[in-house]
């Protein structure tokens, strides 16, 4: 009995051990199945990321691009504004520059009479004195 009882044992041992090698493959399989979903999953995911990574190079491009185009654009508008400005100085200084040459030319043509009366004044005086 003891002889079938080992025998026994020694079977279901075998029998256990022929089951636990088919769990560990069973294990191993499912392992590796799910070693190459997470693979899968990680390359996915990896796709993903570098997708979002040229999104982020794509738009850190185009802000860039922005950016030099509105400082040239500036900078365009800042020269033309500086062109205006000093043209429309320049304008008002010609222009005031004129007035105050017209107003010379009036002063002096003013003393000229002034003197001219002046004169005809005293010639009048004198010779009211001597008639």
């Amino acid at each position: 009995m003891e002889s079938n009882g080992t025998e026994f044992t020694g079977k279901r041992m075998k029998l256990a051990m022929g089951e636990q090698g088919k769990d560990t493959s069973m294990s191993n399989i499912s392992e590796n199945e799910q070693c190459e979903t997470d693979i899968r999953g990680s390359e996915e995911m990896e796709s993903n990321i570098a997708r979002l990574l040229e999104k982020i190079e794509s738009f850190t491009q185009l802000v860039s691009e922005l950016l030099e185009s509105g400082k040239t654009a500036f900078k365009d508008l800042s020269n033309e504004f500086e062109e205006q400005i000093i043209a429309i100085h320049k304008n008002n200084v010609e222009r005031w520059q004129h007035e105050i040459k017209e107003l010379r030319l009036l002063d002096s043509s003013n003393e000229e009479a002034s003197t001219i009366l002046c004169n005809a004044r005293n010639l009048l005086q004198n010779g009211h004195i001597q008639f």
